[in-house]
Order: C-alpha cells, then structure tokens, then sequence
C-alpha cells in the first residue's frame, strides 16, 4: 500500500490472518489465548470475524505469535487486499489527508 493511502479495517481479513499464523505455528485456540491474555471465546470470536479486536488485543496476539504488532498489521493488510482484490471489490483504500 502506498503512503498516505488509509484502509478500512477488516474483521474476517484480520480473523482469518490471525488463524492462519496460529495454525502455522501449530497452536491450538486454548494455547494461543493463553500466551495472550484473552478467552478463548474471544480469539475464537475475533478469527470468525464476529469481534472486532482492538490495539491492545492485536498487540497481545501479535506478541504471543512471537512476531511484531506491526508486521501482524502488515500481514492483516495484505489479507484484506487480496480478498477485496479476488472478489472484485473495491479495496476500500482511500487517500487520507
């Protein structure tokens, strides 16, 4: 993504992100929740897309991932161009100011 451009966040792009590092890292949901600090229910909400995970939350995750919140941001980023890309859609980028 180009500088100055911004993206709407995406629950499923991030969900489904979220899911697919925990299982390439042959982490079950308990595991991953724990090394996090949040409930299972949460983490199995947040990659199903019905929850929307805020800094904080990402951050945690990113941690418990052993990767930096902001390369779990790229990663999410990149998921959310593809799918919107795939589907043509829009990818919801817009210029900001």
């Amino acid at each position: 993504m180009k500088k100055g451009t911004a993206m709407k966040f995406d629950n499923k792009a991030a969900g489904q992100t979220i899911r697919n590092l925990r299982e390439s890292k042959n982490l079950s949901q308990d595991v991953l929740s724990g090394l996090a600090g949040i409930a299972r229910s949460h983490l199995s909400m947040i990659e199903t897309g019905t929850k929307q995970a805020n800094f904080q939350t990402i951050w945690r995750i990113a941690l418990a991932l052993e990767m930096r919140p902001s390369e779990l941001v790229a990663r999410i980023e990149e998921t959310a161009q593809k799918q919107s890309t795939s589907a043509g859609r829009p990818n919801n980028i817009t210029k900001a100011d």
